[in-house]
This record gives C-alpha cells, structure tokens and sequence, in this order.
C-alpha cells in the first residue's frame, strides 16, 4: 500500500542542518497495524507526516498504490488526504466553536459529502459519544474529544489511520479506551500507522519500527498475520487517478455554506473586533453616501435655479471704455436706450428682447415693511426667465406703455408682508407710491449672493419714470433661436452697439458693451458642482478605504490566531481554494454587513441634514448601488492578501504552530 524509497528530510535550525529522516527506506502493506517507536528528535514523527501526505520530502520516492506521488501539487494531496488518510493527534485538534458533530463531519465538507449526516452520527455512535453530538470541546473530556478525532478520522471511510501520540494527553483509562478501538479498526481492515513512545502502546501493534537520528534501526514483526492485499482494500492507482482527476473540479456549494458558518461564528468570537471592523467600513459607506446625497441635492437645486436663467439667453450691459488712457464709469457715454432694445429685437436669430433696470426701495403694506429689490421689465421677460406667476397674472403692454402702478412679488417678499394671506388686489407702497399687486412670481430660491425670490418686478417705464428716476436702460436680455447661434448673435450685437453708439475701437481699450453668454455661466456652475460633488465622494472614499486597511489587519491577525485551525483543514482535505475562499468569505461577510449599515446611516443623516439644516439632499440609487459594490470590493480586495496568505501555509508547519 505504501512504499517509501530513499526518503530524506532536512531541516535547518540556524546554521545547523538537522536530518530529520535520512534515507529511510519502508514498505507497509494493507491491514498492517504499525508503531513507530523512538526518542524526541529520532524523526518518527517527520516520517509519519511525510506517510501522511502533510510534509514533502527533500528527496527520495513515495509510492501509494504503486503509484509515485512525490511530484503532485498540493491541491492533489490534499484530494489524497481527504479521500485515503485518516488522523488522530496527541493534542485532538478540534475546532473550538464547533460542536462533537461538527467537528468529526469536517472530512466530509472537502469531500462533497456535507449532507452525509448519518455516516457522522453513525461513527461517534461507534467510539461511544451518542449522547454529546451537540457537546463543544470545551464541554468533553481528553478522552471524549480524542473520540471525537477518531470519529473524524473514520467518517470519509479512509484506506489508513495515521495515529501520532494518540494516548499521549490522556489516563490510564482513556488509552485504554482508544487502544481498544484501534485494534477494533485494524481487525476490520483498517491500515494503523502510530507514533508513539510508550512500549506498552507499541505492544499492540502487529509491527514496531524503531527510529535514531533518522533512521530505521530496527523493524520487528511480532504477530505474523493474514494481510488484505490491496484489491480487496479497493486502494487501487486507478482510484488514486480517479480522485487526482476530481481534485480539479469547480468549487462545491458545501465548501462555501462551510465557509459561510466559518466567517459567522469567527465574527460571533470576536465580537469587539469584528464591530470595530465594521464599523471602519460602515462609516466609510455612510460618508459615501450622505456626501453623494448633498452633492446632487446641491446639484438638483442649482438646476432649478439655472432654469430661472432662461435658456438660450444673452444679457447685455453697458461696459467700461476709456479714452485717452482716463478710465470712465462703467456705462459712461454707452447708456442703453428703447431704441436699442429695438434694434437688438430686429437682428437675425432673435426670438424674444426685454429691457431691464434695477434698485432698492423700500415696501409697506399696513403695519408691515421691508427693504427689496425692484427690477423694471417688458413683458417678454416673463417667457425669457421663467417668471410666469403661480398665482395672478404678469402686467401687459399696455401697462407698460401707461407707466401702470401694478407689481408681481416674489416668494420672499409675500411672506414678510402678507404671511399667509392672499396679496392679490392689495395695494402696497413702493417707495410711498400705491401700487397694486397682481400676481406671485414662482420660487426660485437662492442665487449668487442674494435671494432671487426677494424681488418685485413692475413695468420698465414705471420703474424708470416713477420710481427710480432714471431715462436709460440698464441691461437687456436677448433671447437667441437656438443655442448654437448665441456666440455669432453676440458679436453682431457688439457690433450694432458699437456702430448705433459711434464708439470707434482706437479709442476704446475695453469693451464698450458687455455681452454674458447666460449658457456659459450655467456650464461653468454645473461642472464647478460636479468637481464639488466627486470631491466630496473622493473625501468619503478616503474613509471608505481606511475601513478596508482595518479590515486586512484584522484578517492578517485572524489568520495568525487561526493557524492551526488552518493546518487542520489542510491535513482534513481542504487545498488552497478552500482555505483562500474562507477568509474571503470572511472578510467579504464584513464589508457587506458594514456596506448595508453604511447605506441606511447614510440615508439617515442625509434625511437628517435635510430635516435640521434645510438643505436639499437627494440619495440617488446609483450612488447607494456605487457604496454597496465598492465596500464589496474593499472586502475582497484588502482580504485577498491576508487570505493568500492563509492558503500557502504549509499543513504540518500550521499545526505546530504556537
């Protein structure tokens, strides 16, 4: 059954090369019950762990079956130890937070067989724990949890039991309990190899071999016995091809609900740990998305406000000219008069034009009063900047041709004078002149510096003649036919001024008339709000990353505390996926749990920041589907190292792990 050839194992303390085996040479057939006998340091344990597939030998031939399998990766051994090979340790190796049935159904996890229920209950029935299935180890006596290995070694119905020191931590009563079933298992067919020190546990056995200083000295045969060959084992190099050729096969569903429960219960240990973990995260995505919220709330808002611009939209102003090298005042000498306005109104791609002059003036209605602006306005400009009111109507043409008293407030100034009651016909003083109001001009909240619903707009000549005192025009707003002839329009309208205003370019350092591009002013606005908005996501990022550097510290010490869980799964069956997929699991587990809790605080304080600080938030699903998937991507990303990590470590190297 296992043949070994030449086999050399060196391990280095230092300087100092120690030969741990030193080309040991062993044939062991079927059904042999074998001890392995010898001093601290004589190698027998290294001999046993190379027979055992948990350690690789320097040099020599390992033949199972007749087959040479020294060469196989370690996803292949792995296959071998779980389909092949039994082990029972000195010191039990049992899972700590699992319970009996857990722990001897672990074989079966890497086997494909985790439904297997009544094979597991079958095997602790049979060493005598019927009653402790639901019993942790913690909960069991050394001889029960040595049961419970036994159990485990048994349930994947192996060719070989690999015992080492199995009596070594437990009573008289205890050995002679777990002697009992091995001779037991050996009778039925079963291949015992044993470890030991103890002469009167080697006295059971069929065969002693004694080892020094990595080497066979001797090899008794005590009892001459009728062996199984391997036929009637089944152990056969077509059954080891068979499991060599399933060792490749795509990850089963049993290995990850494993994983699964494996990354609950760790988190359920460290309970602290795993929150400040978390909470690393969770913060992270909370950030994340309340900064998000606010950045498209504040962009939504400005949308809104950028409406109240009108679209396609130019605003002409008289500019500042010099002449002789002596500055004048802006819109000395360049006044706007009707005559423009009408001019503008007849070149080619105007759609709408509209004059406009500005002031402060002081409003009264009854006991009430406060300090406004007031804008003079044709009535275009009710269609060019989205003014139409909500509640009344905007003057007429002939209003403005009759210098008419009639206003149309904004948000800010019905509430300071009317609270909640209708201004509709009421009369207020602008500047102690009657004027009557007719309508309420729709919310647009605030823009700039300054509040665009605290207005009233009345008629220009009203405005120019009885309220302000002025004969001239301000600004005009020219609507252009589409947005594509806004910088053409522009110039011509330069022109025009120029030529109606005799304003010659060698006398003029400056423009004489300003022409804004409404459409550039809204672009700039909006990506000076979307560089804010991914600034902001880029701060929360920042936070959302240094969650994820918390979770792999906590993932690399969870590995350094679980090595030897580690080589226990390994020496069970587990190859690499297994391992690397189960601290992934974890640490993925971790980030969606914090990722989830990180979405809903988000959530809540950006519905917070509204509800306290009025400001206008909107939680869009793409930036909670963005937080979810990057906190998922945390996870794996900062939890594939320490995961590597786990997956290289060499089986037998973890279990002495101290």
């Amino acid at each position: 059954m296992i043949e070994l050839r030449n086999i050399v194992k060196t391990y280095r303390m230092g300087d100092q090369v120690v030969k741990a085996v030193n080309g040991v040479s062993l044939t062991i057939a079927a059904g042999e019950f074998v001890a392995i006998m010898g001093a601290s340091g004589s190698g027998k344990s290294t001999l046993m762990h190379i027979m055992g597939l948990l350690d690789r030998p320097e040099s020599g031939q390992y033949l199972l079956a007749g087959r040479d399998i020294t060469g196989l990766d370690d996803d292949q051994l792995a296959s071998l130890r779980n389909r092949f090979i039994g082990f029972i340790f000195q010191q039990f190796h049992l899972l700590a937070r699992r319970t009996a049935f857990e722990n001897a159904g672990l074989p079966l996890v890497y086997a494909g067989k985790r439904r297997s229920e009544d094979k597991v209950r079958a095997e602790l029935t049979a060493v005598g724990l019927a009653d402790r299935f639901n019993h942790r180890p913690n909960e069991l006596s050394g001889g029960q949890q040595q049961r419970v290995a036994i159990a485990r070694s048994l349930v994947n119905d192996p060719f070989i039991i690999m015992a080492d020191e199995p009596t070594g931590n437990l009573d008289s009563k205890s050995k002679d309990e777990i002697v009992a079933i091995l001779k037991d298992l050996n009778v039925k067919g079963k291949t015992i190899v044993m470890v030991t020190h103890e002469p009167e546990m080697a006295a059971h056995a069929s065969r002693v071999i004694v080892m020094r200083d990595g080497k066979i000295i001797s090899d008794e045969r005590r009892v001459r016995e009728t062996q199984k060959n391997m036929t009637d084992q089944g152990l056969s190099s077509t059954v080891i091809l068979g499991v060599l050729g399933s060792s490749r096969n795509k990850y089963d569903a049993a290995k990850f609900f494993d994983s699964f429960h494996q990354a609950v219960y760790a988190m359920f240990a460290n309970k602290l740990r795993s929150f400040l973990s978390i909470l690393g995260i969770l913060i992270g995505v909370a950030a994340v998305i309340a900064m998000l919220a606010l950045g498209s709330g504040a962009q939504e808002s400005i949308k809104t406000q950028l409406a109240s611009l009108g679209s396609n939209l130019l605003m002409v102003r008289p500019g500042q000219i010099s002449l002789q090298g002596v500055a004048l005042e802006a819109g000395a000498g360049t006044r706007l008069t009707f005559s423009d306005l009408n001019a503008v109104g007849e070149l080619p791609s105007v759609h709408r034009v509209s004059a406009s002059i500005n002031g402060r003036v002081q409003v009264v209605y009854g006991n009430k009063n406060t300090n406004t602006q007031i804008e003079g306005t044709n009535v275009e400009y009710a269609f060019m900047r989205a003014s139409q009111p909500q509640v009344g109507r905007f003057f007429t043409e002939e209003e403005v041709l009759g210098r008419a008293k009639v206003a149309v407030i904004g948000a800010t100034v019905l509430k300071e004078l009317f609270g909640d009651n209708s201004p509709l016909g009421e009369t207020i003083k602008v500047n102690k002149i009657n004027f009557t109001v007719i309508g309420i001009l729709p919310l647009k909240g605030a823009g700039g510096f300054r509040d665009q619903d605290d207005t009233i707009i009345v008629p220009v000549t009203t405005a120019m003649y009885r309220v302000l005192g002025k004969d001239y025009i301000e600004s005009i707003y020219v609507e252009g036919d589409a947005p594509e002839v806004l910088d053409e329009l522009s110039q011509n309208i330069q022109d025009l001024l120029s030529q109606r205003h005799r304003i010659k370019k060698k006398f003029s350092d400056d423009e004489a008339f300003q022409v804004r591009n409404m459409a550039d002013i809204k672009a700039a606005i909006e990506k000076t709000t979307k560089t804010m908005t991914v600034l902001l996501g880029c701060i929360a990022t920042i936070a959302l990353l240094v969650g994820g550097i918390g979770i792999m510290n906590i993932m690399l010490v969870s590995v350094t505390e679980r090595t030897k869980e580690i080589g226990l799964r390994k020496a069970m069956g587990a190859n690499s996926r297994d391992i690397l997929l189960q601290f992934l699991v974890e640490s993925v587990l971790m980030s969606c749990i914090g990722g989830i809790s990180g979405v809903l605080l988000g959530a809540g304080v950006s519905l917070l920041l509204t509800l306290l600080a009025g400001w206008t938030v909107k939680i869009s699903l793409a930036s909670v589907i963005l937080a979810t998937t990057f906190s998922i991507t945390v996870g794996i990303v900062f939890g594939l190292w320490p995961a590597q990590k786990a997956a290289q470590l060499n089986p037998i190297e973890a279990l002495r792990y101290e």
